[in-house]
């Protein structure tokens, strides 16, 4: 499988890239990955995936658990918070701002249609947003492969 990498401004910029006969779209710095398992399926994905590679999961949130248990209904929606304070503290002396967006995320979401998908904040956007030099890319760049495992 092949990921493509952009160099260029992502605010307010569409993108589909077929990606393995799936096509990942990103809008707004934001990355959508088709899913070919359920939700409950892909969030074990991405768990197993960050536990063999001794990258701390931090939390689950259960966004359609917790409307269900004030009376609203949602179709399934889990984000993951996970990071590794080896990959993301050089990130955070280079630009502090970056803080807001780190530990890194992933939400795993079913639409309307009933499709599953993985969207995450693109690399190439948070360095652009809060302005981290080219060579600390590779720390967050590892959600584009993580989230990519976990959708086939």
């Amino acid at each position: 499988m092949k990921l493509w990498r952009l160099a260029v401004p992502l605010v307010g910029l569409t993108l589909s890239v077929s990606v393995a006969d799936n096509t990942v779209k990103m809008k707004n710095g934001i990355v959508n990955v088709p899913s070919n398992h359920s939700v409950d399926e892909t969030v074990e994905r991405v768990k197993s995936i960050l536990q063999s590679k001794g990258i701390t999961l931090f939390a689950v949130v259960d966004h359609s658990g917790e409307a269900e248990k004030v009376g609203l209904k949602m179709p399934p929606t889990r984000l993951l918070i996970f990071g590794s304070p080896k990959a993301g503290t050089p990130l955070m002396l280079a630009a502090p701002s970056i803080a807001i967006d780190l530990p890194l995320k992933i939400l795993v979401w079913q639409d309307g249609q009933g499709k599953v998908w993985l969207s995450y904040n693109s690399p190439e956007y948070l360095r652009e947003r809060h302005g981290l030099p080219a060579d600390l890319l590779p720390n967050i760049a590892v959600v584009e492969t993580l989230a990519a495992n976990a959708a086939k």
